[in-house]
């Protein structure tokens, strides 16, 4: 990948099979998925993104081809799930232990790299930051995506009363598909003024928020006493292109200081996914077993919004970056 448009940023190259260290797998790749911070990447505007040429690709699922010294309870044939650090958009991929979970062959492609990625990214905000209860109030922006699909479905079952933000009519109704009790068209309506038409005097409990600038600040207000915003994204600022617009999105978050949590017992969280598995790996397979299980009893339930070949990837990528998509994107090989 270079950056640029979909259309002339992708180009399929031959390259050497990856080796193996003592602690991963090397996966022949049936199928990978797409994230929005794949097109922020495309873009130029993902700081942690691999030198170019690059290769992206957060998760897989395949079949185990090779394996590590120090990896036990996988074997060559396995079908897992896994997580890439990068690398995913490939023939053949490597991930670490930790992050490759062994699946069962009756499950789609596309639920599982949901669960590797998006459905992992879900639980560990909801559960492992925000620490979700019964009874929270919980508004999660862009619910139509991947993780605002799975983090609905998760407050849903701690039994939360649930806010969904998205951006048109089709949307909503998908959203109500998928049980959120107050669906609101951000581009039509207020979503501060229709939540606290509902809520009255009462604040929300938990905000999960990956647009940023704007977003965040007026969510901020949104909160009550022992309220905590969980920042794991900044799409807006793929809504600009210009430098001052770009200045004027991380101005819009606004300012903060620690008395104001203190004093309002607020709180505010960043989650960057790729960092918790470079510290804590062992943290992020936790919650992707968790979710593999969930999926396994029925309690989650991923929805495949779109599916690519690899000759199509660019207009994969084009239809996450319309923000037309909703669920999972996935491209086969």
């Amino acid at each position: 990948m270079k950056y640029g448009k979909s259309n002339t940023a992708f180009e399929i190259r031959e390259v050497d099979t990856p080796e193996v260290s003592d602690d991963q797998v090397l996966i022949k790749v049936e199928a990978f998925g797409i994230n929005f911070a794949d097109v922020m990447a495309r873009l130029g505007l993902y700081k942690g993104a691999p030198p170019l040429p690059a290769l992206l690709g957060y998760e897989v699922v395949g079949h185990v081809e090779k394996f590590g010294s120090n990896v036990q309870n996988i074997k060559v044939g396995d079908r897992v799930s896994a997580m890439t650090h990068f690398g995913g958009y490939a023939e053949y991929a490597v991930a670490q232990k930790e992050v490759a979970c062994v699946i069962p062959e009756s499950m789609s492609a596309g639920t599982a790299v949901a669960l590797a990625t998006q459905y992992t990214t879900a639980y560990f905000l909801s559960h492992n930051m925000a620490n979700i209860q019964e009874g929270d109030k919980v508004l999660v922006h862009a619910a139509a995506g991947g993780v605002g699909t799975a983090l609905v479905q998760m407050a849903l079952h701690k039994k939360c009363l649930v806010f969904g933000t998205c951006s048109s009519s089709d949307k909503i109704d998908y959203l109500r598909k998928n049980g959120v009790h107050h669906p609101i068209n951000y581009l039509e309506k207020d979503f501060v003024s229709e939540i606290r038409t509902i809520l009255g005097t009462g604040g929300l409990d938990i905000i999960f928020d990956p647009v940023g600038g704007l977003s965040v600040r007026k969510g901020y207000k949104l909160l009550g006493a022992g309220g905590r915003l969980v920042s794991y994204g900044v799409s807006s600022m793929n809504r600009t292109k210009s430098i001052l617009g770009k200045i004027r999105v991380l101005a819009q978050f606004g300012i903060y200081h620690p008395l104001q949590f203190l004093s309002n017992s607020r709180g505010m969280i960043g989650v960057n996914m790729l960092k918790i598995g470079e510290d804590n790996p062992e943290k992020v397979a936790m919650a992707m077993k968790a979710v593999i299980a969930l999926a396994q009893n029925g309690i989650i339930k991923p929805f495949v919004g779109g599916e690519f070949k690899v000759a199509q990837m660019a207009e994969a990528h084009e239809y996450l970056e319309s923000r037309k998509s909703m669920g999972k994107i996935v491209v086969k090989w």
